[in-house]
């Protein structure tokens, strides 16, 4: 689980310094510009960083952050594809384009292996 939500974590990141570039705020139309998106990751990242931790020490809370994270990573991929079919032109560059798909695929393998840990420990 360790591992699955360390690479969905930084395909998020990823995914976050892209969206800098395609200036993201606007396609949301979030108020604030640029300062209100940074202010967005100054409060989302804390919150992925210390559900890593929690999966590192294995505490009572790492299933909820990996569902967390994971759920980030999809919902990515869900609303991205929105867009995109709706014809927007942001995150049409390949790389763009592999991040979110890696979201997905990382995002719904992270969940699988939080399933899989979630029912080692209630058999425990």
């Amino acid at each position: 689980m360790e591992r699955s939500y360390l690479i969905t974590m930084s395909l998020l990141i990823l995914h976050q310094i892209d969206a800098a570039y395609w200036k993201e705020w606007e396609m949301f139309y979030l108020p604030g510009g640029i300062q209100g998106y940074l202010f967005f990751n100054l409060l989302i990242l804390p919150i992925l960083l210390i559900g890593y931790k929690s999966i590192i020490v294995r505490n009572e809370n790492s299933v909820r952050y990996s569902l967390l994270c994971a759920g980030s990573g999809c919902l990515t991929f869900i609303i991205h594809a929105g867009f995109m079919f709706a014809g927007s032109p942001e995150f049409h560059l390949p790389a763009s384009l592999l991040i979110i798909f890696l979201c997905l695929i990382s995002s719904l393998f992270q969940i699988k292996q939080t399933i899989k840990y979630s029912g080692q420990l209630s058999q425990a």
